[in-house]
């Protein structure tokens, strides 16, 4: 049972959640425009809050409620999750790995792959091309599917990606960004699915 009772009061815990959603979205937008990966740990903080907020027992949602959360937990799942990835990369590589061209990285071939030797040893060029992209369907459809109530799914999406980008992970550097890059934009995407779930229940 909600500890929240009366019109009013439900009515403002209401707008409150919707205002901290649409406020985390809106400071996802500013990222973008500035250029500025840093500014996504405070849409970061305002999704906790909302998550805290939501995560207490609460009273039932109107249906137009449940869309709008619905709409805006996509749309910060999918656009947010690019700009927390690449945060977080930028502090675990410390700046140290070059950007491609096509969005991806670039790397030097190694001298070895298992016992063999590579003709094409310390030759560079882009891997993990087209990352924003595939980021952004993956984190629609983990969103979509978490809000759907078919969380076996998320593990399909992970096994298509994984399979797909198996033959660009043979440098250290591509392992390393697409472990941490996958798990942030997963953990992204799933926590502001939660923001749904957690309102309907």
């Amino acid at each position: 049972m909600s500890p929240i009772t009366g019109a009013l009061p439900i009515t403002l815990y209401w707008v409150a959640v919707l205002l901290l959603a649409a406020g985390c979205l809106v400071t996802i937008g500013i990222a973008h425009w500035r250029k500025k990966n840093t500014i996504i740990a405070i849409a970061a903080a305002l999704l906790a809050v909302d998550l805290v907020l939501v995560a207490i027992p609460s009273p039932e949602s109107p249906v137009g409620v449940s869309v709008a959360l619905g709409v805006l937990a996509v749309a910060i799942a999918v656009l947010g999750g690019g700009t927390a990835s690449n945060y977080v990369l930028k502090l675990s590589t410390r700046g140290l790995v070059r950007p491609g061209l096509f969005g991806g990285i670039i790397v030097t071939e190694p001298e070895r792959l298992g016992n063999s030797l590579l003709g094409n040893a310390g030759e560079q060029h882009e891997v993990l091309r087209g990352g924003r992209t595939i980021g952004y369907l993956e984190r629609f459809a983990i969103a979509g599917t978490l809000i759907a109530g078919f969380p076996e799914a998320v593990a399909v999406i992970i096994a298509i990606k994984g399979v797909g980008r198996f033959t660009e992970l043979a440098a250290a550097e591509a392992r390393e960004r697409f472990i941490i890059g996958t798990l942030t934009s997963i953990i992204w995407a799933a926590s502001s699915a939660a923001l749904f779930h957690f309102a309907m229940l």
